[in-house]
């Protein structure tokens, strides 16, 4: 059994908790003038790093809060856990590991602006299907005729 460190309730078991995804990701300031590609990647695409990983969790069988937490994607370690919108806690053994944009000081728990998005690299192919891979789509739409 996993315990995790609610800010407000204290320790409680891994079950009262569920996973939001990763931590200080800000909403566009006018979603409505995103391309359709800008929006895919601002709803489908996240880091996906080894090692300390900023997460957002909320404690939903408790007190119902939202709060961040640093976790080690490889060992599943609970590293630190903070309130959202209070900066990430430095410690000494994993600071050095979460990227920089992470580690800056934040109020509003958004994204750092100046921080590259690797998402305007990749490709999204909006007519295929997301559950197969390239490969799998292309022999798939060519056997219902749409290619």
């Amino acid at each position: 059994m996993q315990l995790i460190h609610c800010p407000w309730c204290g320790p409680r078991e891994e079950v009262e908790f569920h996973y939001g995804g990763q931590a200080d990701v800000a909403y566009p300031d006018n979603p409505a003038d995103l391309s359709d590609q800008e929006w895919a990647e601002f709803v489908f695409y996240r880091d996906n790093q080894k090692g300390p990983y900023p997460e957002r969790w909320s404690h939903s069988a408790g007190c119902r809060r939202w709060f961040n937490a640093v976790r080690d994607t490889r060992t599943y370690e609970f590293l630190a856990i903070y309130k959202v919108g209070e900066p990430v806690p430095a410690t000494t053994h994993w600071s050095s590991q979460v990227p920089t944009s992470v580690q800056s000081n934040r109020t509003s728990g958004d994204r750092d602006a100046n921080q590259p998005q690797e998402t305007a690299k990749r490709e999204i192919a909006l007519d295929a299907t997301t559950t197969v891979n390239r490969g799998e789509a292309e022999l798939h739409r060519g056997e219902a005729g749409l290619v």
